[in-house]
């Protein structure tokens, strides 16, 4: 009975050991292939910074209207609870700053003016703000975050909801 129980923990032993090997054989790879790079965990950053400088506007989510900080915790947060679905400052855009989740109902952004637009457009535009290398660049080869800012909403072309 003695030597029953000692096979039962060599064969568990066994197991433990094959599962750390196959894991840090094959899962860690899969993991690092799939985390985020810094450059677009940057763009992401400077999205979200640019939504909670919006003061000028709020942010409808559902049916209720948030300022720009909420919305811009929120994204965080939304961000960090689906995190391996998103590779790209794009997939951040798509994936969890456009639509949501709970209702399948779009982000919408209202300024002061009454005028309303997608988030997604938004922040496609701004996307693209920020991925457009500065004036001041000298041939960087990634676009310059410490230098990034949009002057305004109005720099920002997105078309209106209807």
């Amino acid at each position: 009975m003695l030597f029953l129980t000692g096979l039962r923990r060599m064969a568990i032993v066994r197991l433990r050991l094959f599962a750390v090997f196959f894991w840090a054989i094959g899962i860690t790879p899969a993991v690092y292939a799939q985390s985020i790079s810094s450059g677009e965990k940057q763009k992401i950053e400077a999205l979200i910074k640019y939504v909670a400088e919006m003061n000028d506007a709020k942010f409808v989510r559902n049916g209720a209207s948030y300022d720009a900080k909420s919305a811009a915790t929120f994204l965080r947060r939304k961000w960090a609870a689906n995190d391996s679905a998103v590779k790209t400052a794009r997939d951040f855009i798509d994936k969890i700053a456009s639509v949501s989740g709970t209702s399948g109902k779009p982000y919408i952004i209202r300024f002061q003016d009454g005028r309303e637009v997608k988030s997604r457009d938004m922040l496609l535009a701004a996307l693209e703000k920020i991925e457009k290398p500065t004036a001041d660049q000298t041939g960087a080869s990634t676009p310059g975050f410490g230098t990034y800012r949009i002057e305004s909403v109005s720099a920002i072309n997105a078309p209106a909801v209807r």
